[in-house]
């Protein structure tokens, strides 16, 4: 079985990478460079962008699938860059599975999709793409989504896209060391703080299981499964109060708990304010605030699973409290917190 991993430097793709080494597979994986702790395991590293049609296509060759993680994260920049690698990058990866004949491509999506600024509780898969989007992660990640989803039983391509929900765990350099360091701020003006009334619900998903999910999702998909064309919300099945779990990461790492609350309101003014500044002088760096990041920190979103656990015969085997503990031994060993 040869298989293809875009993105597989990355906290999801290198983990996939490793699981799909131990199953036997011969791995490639595609990046904009190398990443010799993946060479190490066994993969065979193409370096290109995603925008590049022709070194997408010939990445394809031969191979009997592809897990397309590789994508344009975060939630400020251009669209023209957003566009570049979340829709084109698909477009052509889409374009290399129809050309050499690929039998399998599993996307990996995100929750943010379906995301509308709101409360979302409880919702499924039925729930409508939202008419706006206040960043363009979202939108594009929605308009690639409907890519894949439409190319399933062409040629011979099976798709499945995965919404996987703030993924977290051992090997994340970003989400979590970013939050780490933001409540360990010295400047109190600098130093994070809740937004909201600090009870808001979300969904999260441990790295493990969103690894484990993305191996349902391609065993599952054959000519007639459910799964093909499919679209599933993926996370630990039960959600966390947002701020109660930062702050036992903290407590766990020795920083003091955030206390200090700002209203949503203020912090989306703040936000939109932000945007207008940065876009007006066309800062290339990210704001420390924008609608967007008010709404994910303040609003609750987590979703219904039920379907990935029907359909793909998804199953979150690590718990929260044990990949907590696995989470908090990480970051003391790594040296994420040496330099706070």
């Amino acid at each position: 079985m040869k298989v293809l991993v875009t993105g597989g430097g990355g906290f999801l793709g290198s983990a996939l990478t490793a699981k799909l080494i131990e199953r036997g597979y011969q791995v490639s994986v595609l990046n904009r460079r190398r990443y010799p702790e993946v060479e190490k395991l066994g993969a065979a590293s193409v370096i290109a962008d995603l925008s590049d049609c022709a070194k997408v296509s010939e990445a394809c060759r031969g191979m009997d699938a592809v897990f397309h993680t590789g994508a344009r994260a975060g939630f400020w920049g251009s669209y023209k860059d957003y566009y570049s690698s979340n829709v084109l990058g698909t477009k052509n990866v889409i374009d290399g599975c129809l050309k050499y004949g690929v039998k399998k491509l599993i996307y990996t999506s995100s929750p943010s999709v379906a995301y509308n600024a709101e409360d979302a509780v409880n919702i499924n898969e039925s729930a409508p793409y939202p008419e706006k989007y206040l960043c363009y992660y979202s939108l594009t990640k929605a308009e690639a989504e409907r890519m894949v989803m439409k190319a399933s039983g062409s040629g011979g391509l099976l798709t499945v896209s995965l919404r996987p929900h703030l993924i977290w765990g051992p090997g994340d350099n970003h989400l979590i060391p970013r939050v780490i360091r933001a409540a360990a701020e010295k400047s109190a003006a600098k130093r994070l703080k809740i937004v909201g009334d600090g009870l808001n619900k979300v969904d999260i998903t441990y790295i493990d299981n969103a690894v484990d999910a993305h191996l349902n999702a391609f065993d599952s998909l054959a000519e007639g499964a459910k799964s093909a064309g499919s679209v599933y919300f993926i996370s630990q099945g039960e959600p966390v109060v947002l701020w109660e779990f930062i702050n036992r990461i903290l407590l766990g790492t020795g920083i003091p708990p955030l206390k200090s609350k700002v209203p949503y309101g203020f912090a989306y003014f703040a936000g939109a304010v932000s945007e207008l500044i940065y876009s007006v002088f066309m800062i290339k760096s990210e704001p420390r605030m924008t609608r967007f990041l008010a709404a994910q920190l303040s609003k609750s979103h987590y979703f219904d699973i039920s379907r990935a656990k029907n359909e793909i015969g998804y199953r979150p085997k690590v718990s929260t409290e044990e990949g907590l503990s696995k989470l908090i031994e990480y970051l003391k060993l790594s040296g994420v917190l040496n330099n706070l």
